[in-house]
């Protein structure tokens, strides 16, 4: 029960604006942090593209051959 309490107390901290600022702008990267998301981006992002474009031309091949 001492567990949900001190959960419930760390969820309801609201930092302000400048705080946020300060704990982000000291984020520092690593060497190769910059190309490990930048593939990850591509292996999330590329997938969903060539799904879109398949439902796309699927969509037109039919409209197209009626």
């Amino acid at each position: 029960m001492n567990v949900f309490r001190r959960f419930a107390e760390m969820l309801q901290t609201k930092k302000t604006k400048e705080e946020l600022d300060e704990h982000y702008n000291n984020i520092e990267l690593e060497k190769g942090d910059f190309l490990a998301m930048c593939i990850a981006a591509f292996i999330t992002f590329i997938p969903v593209a060539l799904v879109a474009m398949a439902v796309i031309y699927g969509v037109i091949w039919l409209i197209m051959t009626r």
